[in-house]
């Protein structure tokens, strides 16, 4: 057994139905507790646009959104969902989107706690997120340094490596049969002896643009990259969704077929989609709540961190404005793409859907000339988008591990890393980064339930007690 087939056997153990049942235990458990918070969805995106006077932060409570989307929409809510359809049948974008609909409570319960227990530091700005809430609230700060170093090790894989080499592969299947491309690298070869391949070369001329755009954005911090993600994050994803909706107008003869099939192949204990690809009822619940919770990060411990430095009067206002990301990434976005690839099927039952990528290139080729290049738009842009806001969340895990001196070195690894994340293959990177998604996710977890009754009290005061305009001087 290699190190990819090792990693993956630990990466398929940890996230097998034992951390699943955790996570989506949470999400339940939170919802009750604390009275069906996602009942207050709509005022949660009323104040996502509101900005808030009065209020101590750094950012925007749009901007720190804006930058928790960025990180969390990305290319797993394209071919994440695609795997799940692929592997769990049609009934797994059901329990996608219903673990995004209990997922709810748990961003709810992750931002409302990076406020209570946020800090102020010596230049002004705010930190805060899972590790403070354990060490100031908790008082385990071992468990908080553990919090870090899983969260900063994942942050260079899936919020990053992963996401260079998305970023790369796209362009080289745009400008890699180039004949203008291919004689530009034989000409380097002739001069420098070196034997590259116009893939290499066009993966190589990828990684330092992405090195500089990257390092552009992150050397200004937070403030720099939530005006970069305030701006992208609505374009990529209007484009994303209007590309969906054209598709399934085009499919609209399948549509209620799609959505029929979806609900019965959920809890169906036949095989669905030919094969081992087909799914019993555990198979198609296991990946369609797997993928739900790897793409909406409800319970990772992330968001957070760029939640603590959102300007708010007080903790549960930001944390409605939190909970709306798993919304908007699993509820709407997750929930059209399902939609999609299952009226594609119907549509064109002749394709091979155990090719998660396939399926979504099939997909979104149907729609004229312009399919092809919204859906690589939007892998490039969500891979952007999310290696932007990981950075803001391995630098904080790390500045709490090695205080603000140890910046600036992270920020260099972190565009190495995005340059070689570009020319390299990532399988195992891959696999480490799903390993350390799920130990970085139950620090979080003990956090949110040994926390439970803070965010239930903060919740009767502010939210179930109309207060929600009241101003929290502590803060």
């Amino acid at each position: 057994m290699n190190l990819e087939q090792l990693t993956a056997t630990i990466s398929d153990y940890i996230w097998s139905w034992p951390m699943i049942i955790l996570l989506l235990g949470t999400h339940i458990f939170l919802t009750i507790r604390l009275r069906v918070p996602q009942r207050k969805i709509f005022t949660a995106i009323k104040l996502s646009f509101t900005k808030d006077k009065d209020s101590t932060g750094d950012v925007s409570q749009f901007s720190a959104l804006a930058t928790s989307l960025a990180a969390t929409i990305g290319t797993g809510n394209i071919i994440g969902v695609a795997t799940a359809v692929s592997l769990g049948g049609p009934g797994a974008v059901l329990w996608c989107w219903l673990t995004g609909i209990f997922g709810i409570a748990t961003k709810y319960g992750e931002g409302l706690l990076a406020i209570k227990y946020r800090v102020k530091t010596s230049d002004g700005t705010m930190i805060g997120g899972p590790m403070y809430a354990l060490e100031r609230g908790l008082k385990m700060k071992w468990l908080a340094v553990l919090f870090c170093i899983f969260t900063a090790i994942a942050a260079f894989g899936i919020g990053n490596g992963v996401q260079a080499n998305a970023i790369s592969k796209n362009f080289a299947e745009l400008f890699s049969d180039s004949s203008s491309v291919a004689a530009l690298a034989s000409s380097i070869n002739s001069a420098t002896g070196m034997a590259l391949t116009p893939e290499t070369f066009v993966s190589i001329l990828v990684g330092i643009g992405l090195m500089a755009l990257v390092g552009v954005v992150i050397i200004g911090g937070v403030k720099s990259i939530g005006r970069i993600c305030s701006a992208l994050v609505p374009f990529m994803a209007i484009l994303y969704v209007m590309g969906c909706l054209y598709i399934l107008s085009v499919n609209h003869q399948h549509l209620w077929d799609a959505i029929c099939w979806i609900g019965s192949d959920a809890f169906s204990l036949k095989a669905s989609v030919g094969g081992a690809a087909g799914a019993a009822i555990m198979v198609g619940a296991r990946y369609g709540i797997a993928r739900g919770l790897f793409s909406n990060e409800s319970g990772l411990g992330s968001a957070p961190i760029v939640a603590a430095a959102a300007q708010t009067r007080n903790s549960v206002r930001q944390a409605l404005v939190s909970s709306t990301g798993t919304f908007w990434d699993t509820v709407v976005v997750c929930a059209i793409t399902g939609l999609v690839l299952v009226t594609s099927i119907l549509a064109y039952p002749e394709i091979d859907f155990h090719d998660g990528g396939l399926l979504t290139k099939k997909a979104f080729g149907m729609i004229p000339y312009v399919g092809t290049p919204i859906l690589t738009f939007g892998i490039l842009t969500f891979a952007f988008s999310t290696i932007l806001g990981w950075s803001y969340y391995g630098e904080k895990a790390m500045e709490y591990l090695g205080g603000k001196r140890i910046i600036k070195y992270y920020r260099i690894i972190w565009l190495i890393v995005c340059f070689m994340g570009c020319v390299l293959s990532l399988g195992v990177v891959w696999n480490i980064a799903d390993i350390m998604n799920a130990l970085m996710a139950l620090p979080n977890l003990a956090a949110l339930l040994l926390l439970s009754g803070v965010i239930a009290r903060e919740t009767r005061h502010y939210l179930w007690s109309g207060k929600l305009d009241e101003i929290d001087r502590t803060l």
